[in-house]
């Protein structure tokens, strides 16, 4: 309870306290926008020089902030801050930032901008003062001018060329971080499963033997491709991304495609169940083919022949020796 008591309602604030806690705001955006701007400087550096303006920019409405204050209340700033005050907007984190992808930030920076306008717009709506009333509204159209003037740094800092390359820039990073170490777990554990599961299956004829069978090869092989992915190589010079995104992608695609054929053996009647996971595996190729042809640029004919001829011959090898 001790937690709650100690942060103030934006309506028991005096004017110099919000004031206070407008400066202490700007000031944070301000120093959030260079982090973001530092995050991307080295691999985009025009959208780092946006953030480089929008920062300057958030400096000069504090330094307006300050010259208001000082000439109302003096010298002395009352230390209060976002996190002081019940309701009042939230900021990311910034290093939860650096795993979002470059459109992900920019749109996180327009959300900054928008909620802020937000906040004291409704503030403003709920004021009962004129004074305090008229401060907030001037906050509200400040932050309004904060995202009109984002807009005219997008198209003064980053032209159609200069986007373009970024967004190619970054497409190409998440296709060598997440979509290639997921393809390659995706296609691992679909495939190299099914000799295991059919065989089980067709030895047997045990739905429950058999999924128990599925689940160990599937999980298994899942810790073994994602510790294996990230340890194969630290991304620094290979430009790959992080090891742990790429490991996590791997490990998880292997378990979900191992999983894909294993999970229809929950159901008691064998051939219903073994039925079932043809079908899957049926799409699961597929799908694969189709991915490695949207994301991979692989022609989709010769995908197929490697995936789902590949994948049936394996298949077929499982339901021989387990019938054998």
């Amino acid at each position: 309870m001790r937690f709650f008591t100690q942060r103030r309602h934006f309506k028991d604030l005096s004017e110099q306290e919000v004031l206070a806690l407008a400066i202490s705001s700007e000031e944070d955006d301000a120093r959030i926008y260079r982090s973001y701007a530092e995050m991307l400087r080295a691999d985009y550096p025009d959208s780092a020089r946006i953030f480089d303006a929008m920062a300057e920019e958030e400096d000069g409405h504090r330094k307006a902030l300050i010259s208001a204050h000082r000439i109302r209340f003096g010298e002395v700033i009352p230390l209060i801050r976002r996190e002081h005050v019940a309701g009042y907007y939230a900021r990311r984190p910034v290093w939860l930032m650096k795993n979002l992808s470059l459109e992900r930030i920019r749109e996180e920076a327009e959300l900054m901008e928008r909620d802020a306008e937000r906040f004291y717009l409704e503030a403003a709506r709920r004021s009962t003062d004129a004074g305090t009333r008229k401060l907030l509204g001037d906050l509200a159209a400040a932050e309004a001018g904060h995202e009109q003037r984002a807009g005219e740094l997008v198209q003064e800092h980053l032209d159609d060329d200069a986007r373009g390359d970024e967004d190619r820039l970054a497409h190409r990073q998440f296709v060598l971080t997440w979509v290639q170490p997921g393809l390659a777990g995706l296609m691992d554990g679909s495939v190299s499963t099914l000799a295991p599961i059919f065989a089980t299956a067709f030895a047997t004829q045990d739905p429950w033997t058999t999924f128990l069978v599925g689940l160990a090869a599937s999980v298994g092989a899942g810790i073994s491709m994602g510790f294996t992915e990230a340890a194969s190589d630290d991304g620094e010079l290979s430009g790959r991304g992080s090891p742990m995104k790429r490991g996590i992608a791997s490990g998880v695609m292997t378990t979900v495609g191992g999983l894909g054929h294993a999970l229809p053996y929950l159901i008691p009647h064998f051939w219903t169940a073994t039925t079932i996971a043809w079908i899957i595996v049926f799409f699961e190729l597929w799908a694969i083919a189709w991915i490695q042809n949207k994301f991979m640029e692989t022609p989709f004919w010769r995908a197929s022949m490697q995936v789902v001829l590949g994948g049936a011959l394996v298949l077929a090898a499982g339901v021989l020796i387990g019938s054998g």
